[in-house]
């Protein structure tokens, strides 16, 4: 059996006592091999106004607090990035950033069983997709955090998603992201 950070896409669960070590682990490897050049761009997706779907935003908000210049930053609680702004936003980034490397971060729902898990994926992120919303999709590798069961009643699942489960997934995929970045940015800084 393979561990899920050898496998092109990861994932784990937020309970896991190593699931920041993993996540930044695994994120750093993908970072190690951008050029210094090359702007690194956050964008997380969501609303405020429903629980599940808040984990974009308030990993921004959360990501928000670290002041980084590392990277720039699209979505947080006070100016959420959804589904009628998505596209002014993408067009916003890609005008001010030169070929940047873009991660999308979304809720999304899945299998009973998957519940609590964080995925990192390499490709676009396609938001909306867990409620039938056909949005642009986006980002050079994605960040999902499975907030609760998919299904028919997608937008009343997400209404009815635990704030704990959103809170604490949304603290650790900002933290692991944030090391992850300042890791690699700095080390590169120091070689250059």
């Amino acid at each position: 059996m393979s561990s899920p950070l050898n496998d092109r896409n990861a994932k784990v669960a937020f309970t896991d006592p190593a699931a920041s070590m993993r996540l930044t682990n695994r994120l750093s490897s993908m970072f190690r091999l951008l050029p210094l050049s090359k702007r690194i761009v956050v964008v997380c997706v969501g609303t405020d106004r429903s629980t599940g779907d808040s984990l974009g935003p308030l990993s921004g908000s959360l990501l928000s607090k670290y002041r980084s210049p590392l990277f720039d930053l699209y979505g947080t609680l006070e100016q959420p990035v959804h589904a009628m702004n998505l596209d002014d936003t993408l067009e916003q980034l890609f005008r001010t950033t030169d070929d940047p490397f873009v991660i999308g971060i979304d809720a999304c729902l899945g299998s009973v069983g998957s519940i609590g898990t964080v995925h990192i994926v390499n490709g676009p992120l396609r938001p909306g997709a867990g409620v039938n919303k056909t949005l642009t999709p986006f980002g050079d590798i994605h960040i999902s955090g499975v907030v609760n069961v998919g299904g028919l009643f997608g937008y009343h699942v997400l209404q009815n998603t635990r704030l704990h489960l959103v809170m604490s997934m949304s603290s650790l995929i900002a933290r692991s992201l944030f090391v992850a970045i300042a890791i690699n940015r700095f080390a590169d800084s120091s070689h250059s």
